[in-house]
């Protein structure tokens, strides 16, 4: 390892994530001594994760060098890795997203990556992203810019086009589908062999294999049996979780796609119907599950906070995600493969060039090198242009300042379109921008 690296964790106040990145990263001998460059706007947070991040390295026996920032400059100089995980607006932009459009009569479900919940979640960050890559180029300007935040191919696309930054977005839907199906099947999660492509929350399983044999057959076997894919929330005695959505998906696409059926509902124009009012029952998901996500954080914040404050030992287990394998893969040149969102150059040939695709990445002393997927099945990829449509009409407005391509965007969304006449949405664009104020940029 040719130096100590440094890591700058942007919106480390996000302590749950941080809680699992941080033990995932001081688990490595090699990285036991790096230099975590802690920054978030809210102090009281930011010195939540601080003291965390102590216990976690003592528990670790490693010897950090932590410091904390309240503005990103300091935290960004000299950093190898910029690790974002902010959230512009919070919760009180959010409700927006929601709040407005229910009254046109337009429903969601977690509104944070497609449909006009993400649009309005990337105009919203958008600047702030594009503003910390143009830092990083005066700072930092060979730092791997690794990015968790959605809607994660609109921001990640924005950076690409603003900078030359060297930018992957990391989401964890693709391992954790990829143990849920293990389960479904009745497999060992390590011993299930998977290949996945597609665009972020809507990367699909293009090959699933045990033991050298194809599994697809087996997986349409075990979820003929509805108790294979309900069960209780183990955190919410009562209320179940189906995943009857995505199974639906499988049957009529014929593939199992990434991300929850919570998610997956709003991205498409067939489960959430004002004239179909059956359909959310039928497949069992819950309008505004964000929404009461976001609440039942907020009941246990004081509980996590005493957790997090307090003197005792802390339990650290290695979490799913991607960050740490990048990091230690990148400092020693031990291999690793990731699934990462990057920019498509030919790497899916039925997808627009220059949008942002979720395929397996290499990852060694190079940096980030994507693999070459070539076509998806046609059916796949018709669904996933119209979503990347509408990502790339977002983007553009932001770096064109052209308000009509936000409505282009809403009205290209398959949801939205289902549900709203074309002045329902105008208006309902209109009346977004008008309670997000200045948290939005000002488009023309």
């Amino acid at each position: 390892m040719a130096h100590t690296p440094k890591i700058a964790i942007i919106g480390a106040g996000s302590v749950v994530w941080a809680r699992n990145v941080l033990g995932d990263i001081l688990s490595w001998p090699e990285l036991k001594q790096t230099h975590l460059a802690l920054m978030d706007i809210d102090p009281g947070r930011l010195t939540i994760s601080e003291h965390m991040a102590h216990r976690i390295a003592d528990t670790l026996s490693a010897a950090p060098k932590v410091t904390t920032h309240r503005s990103r400059r300091p935290a960004l100089e000299d950093a190898d890795y910029v690790l974002n995980a902010i959230q512009v607006g919070g919760f009180a932009s959010t409700k927006i997203d929601f709040d407005i459009p229910r009254k046109y009569g337009l429903l969601q479900t977690i509104a944070d990556t497609n449909g006009i919940g993400g649009i309005f979640r990337a105009l919203r960050t958008i600047p702030v992203m594009v503003n910390m890559a143009r830092e990083m180029e005066q700072l930092c300007p060979r730092a791997i810019l690794i990015n968790l935040a959605n809607p994660m191919a609109m921001l990640c696309w924005a950076v690409g086009r603003a900078t030359d930054i060297q930018t992957v977005g990391l989401c964890h839907s693709v391992q954790r589908t990829a143990a849920l199906l293990a389960e479904f099947m009745g497999i060992r999660a390590e011993e299930l062999v998977y290949y996945a492509a597609g665009v972020n929350h809507t990367t699909f399983f293009l090959r699933l294999e045990h033991r050298g044999r194809d599994v697809y057959p087996r997986l349409r076997k075990a979820i003929a049996r509805p108790e294979v894919w309900e069960r209780e929330f183990l955190t919410r005695p009562g209320v179940w979780e189906r995943e009857s959505v995505r199974c639906e998906v499988l049957r009529r696409l014929g593939y199992f796609v990434t991300e929850s059926s919570h998610h997956f509902a709003e991205y498409v124009p067939w489960f959430i119907r004002r004239d179909r009012p059956d359909l959310v029952a039928r497949y069992g998901f819950t309008i505004e599950e964000y929404i009461r996500r976001c609440k039942e954080l907020d009941r246990r914040w004081a509980r996590l906070e005493r957790e997090m404050m307090s003197d005792g030992p802390v339990e650290v287990q290695h979490s799913d995600e991607y960050c740490a394998h990048i990091i230690h893969a990148h400092q020693t040149g031990e291999p690793a493969v990731v699934y990462g969102n990057v920019r498509n150059d030919g790497l899916i040939t039925n997808l627009p060039d220059g949008c942002i695709v979720e395929v397996p990445c290499l990852v060694d002393h190079n940096g980030i090198q994507p693999c070459h997927v070539g076509e998806l099945p046609p059916q796949l990829a018709g669904l996933l242009r119209n979503i990347v449509s509408v990502q790339e009409l977002t983007v553009e407005a932001f770096f064109s300042r052209k308000r009509d391509h936000i409505y282009h965007a809403a009205l290209l969304d398959s949801h939205t379109a289902a549900e709203l006449a074309m002045d329902d949405i105008y208006a309902m664009v209109d009346d977004l921008f008008e309670a997000h104020g200045k948290s939005v940029p000002r488009l023309r």
